[in-house]
């Protein structure tokens, strides 16, 4: 291969670098709340950005004061939503059970904590795999619902109950519960949302959500 076909080659491929690190760049900053904004896509997610990334690292904090408290003799998730904490899963006995929310809430950040731990044997595999299609399954459900934005809602399947979280209107809620009702496997629906007016809603198109914690949230069965 002759000088001039090797220096074309060259600079073709300093090009293609320099075009990729140019796209990562901008590609990045446009990524917001799990949507792509500036395009066809625009950000669904109602907690303001600041709350997003408490929730992501209350999560990660949380699972390992845990592990590093309690060891693996206990089953737990942690779903953070607006900084309000579910505690789901299952521990050999009250005591772990009282210690893990002790654990929790005294991570930073954390506003409050639901704890829904349960005293029993850990499911098998068969079991939580039933929870994981369930979920997927309430979450098909919503997307059909064409009244519903179903990004506003974090779904959480423990032993056939369905835990609702987010930031949605009464309407949204009740509207929600019933899609929820309706799908096939759901033994109960607990919801965990916190209650925004219409106004509200419509506002957040162009001002940004609130960022105060949630007032302390009351888990009602239905």
């Amino acid at each position: 291969m002759n000088h001039g076909v090797m220096k074309r080659l060259a600079c073709r491929a300093g090009a293609a670098v320099l075009l990729a690190s140019l796209l990562s760049a901008c590609v990045g900053p446009l990524l917001v709340g799990g949507a792509m904004v500036g395009g066809s896509l625009v950000a669904v997610d109602r907690r303001s950005s600041g709350a997003q990334l408490d929730d992501e690292a209350i999560e990660l904090r949380a699972a390992s004061q845990i592990r590093s408290n309690l060891g693996t003799r206990v089953r737990t998730s942690v779903t953070s939503y607006n900084r309000q904490v579910l505690l789901t899963g299952e521990v050999p006995n009250l005591q772990d059970k009282q210690r893990v929310e002790q654990v929790v809430k005294a991570v930073d950040s954390v506003a409050t904590v639901v704890n829904e731990l349960a005293v029993l044997n850990s499911p098998s595999l068969m079991d939580r795999s039933a929870d994981a299609l369930l979920t997927g399954r309430v979450k098909a459900m919503l997307l059909d619902a064409r009244d519903l934005q179903s990004n506003a809602f974090k779904v959480v399947t423990e032993r056939s109950a369905v835990y609702l979280m987010g930031r949605v209107t009464q309407r949204e809620a009740d509207r929600a519960t019933e899609v929820v009702r309706a799908t096939p496997g759901v033994q109960k629906v607990v919801r965990m949302l916190e209650l925004i007016s219409e106004q509200e809603l419509e506002r957040m198109g162009t001002a940004p959500a609130r960022t105060e914690p949630p007032a302390a949230p009351k888990p009602a069965a239905s």
